[in-house]
């Protein structure tokens, strides 16, 4: 019989205290995770340090989600305005999939999580491709938290690829006019088949989308730090959680 990693484990010991005040837990937290190089410029050490510390809180944060039984977290991990970036740390960044899931998959694999990305996934490097490949391929089974990593995504682009997929369907009789609503729209997105966020956190303390999820945040309740990525934890992750228990969803309504 197999053993959950400790790594992973639900430890109610483990958790802060007083869980039992998370009645109202997210469906589905989004992530900018922002501050990696401001926290190495900080330190005196190279921006890429920060990249590398931020990612084993992408570790935590996912252990966090799995105790949270959150069951989607889509993680901003590189947007297409990056690649303005220096070359050595585009570089850096786009070998960190390959590390991490080199060291955490099997993990990931023992607490049935599974791996997806949205954005454009085939204009990236061919050793990010097929990490993240591979790594989507042995976790398709699984059905208990969605690690959904936005790579090379920016959703302006999003919405214009969907616009002209809709026109191309039009005009090949695919679809009519009629048809198109908010609805069908969503489903020429790369989130097709998933929910919307219902929280958002960003790090870093800026209050900016920067080109994030502009459809599907419509009515998803923000939350803002100034904690730097790499000095995020599961005590400030849960302070966003205990702060939504006190948001009134009401979609428009009263």
């Amino acid at each position: 019989m197999s053993m959950r990693l400790p790594f992973f484990k639900k430890n109610k010991q483990s958790q802060p205290e007083n869980d039992s005040e998370l009645v109202n837990v997210p469906e589905h937290v989004a992530i900018i995770m922002d501050g990696n190089g401001r926290w190495a410029q900080k330190k005196g050490l190279p921006r890429v340090a920060g990249h590398k510390e931020g990612m084993d809180v992408v570790r935590n944060t996912v252990k966090a989600a799995v105790n949270y039984d959150i069951k989607i977290l889509t993680l901003f991990a590189f947007s297409t305005e990056n690649w303005k970036r220096p070359k050595s740390e585009i570089e850096f960044i786009m070998r960190l999939p390959k590390e991490f899931l080199h060291i955490y998959l099997p993990e990931l694999m023992e607490n049935n999580v599974r791996i997806e990305t949205i954005g454009d996934f085939n204009t990236l490097p061919d050793y990010t491709k097929e990490a993240i490949q591979y790594a989507k391929e042995q976790t398709k089974d699984n059905n208990g938290l969605l690690l959904n990593f936005a790579l090379n995504y920016g959703s302006r682009y999003e919405i214009m690829r969907a616009i002209k997929l809709i026109m191309s369907d039009a005009d090949h009789a695919k679809i009519s006019i009629d048809e198109i609503d908010e609805n069908l729209f969503s489903e020429y997105l790369y989130t097709n088949g998933l929910s919307d966020p219902d929280l958002l956190i960003r790090t870093s303390g800026e209050m900016r989308l920067s080109n994030f999820l502009l459809w599907q945040l419509a009515y998803t309740e923000f939350w803002f730090t100034d904690v730097l990525w790499p000095d995020f934890s599961e005590d400030i992750f849960k302070q966003a959680l205990l702060d939504y228990q006190h948001r009134k969803r009401r979609y428009g309504g009263i």
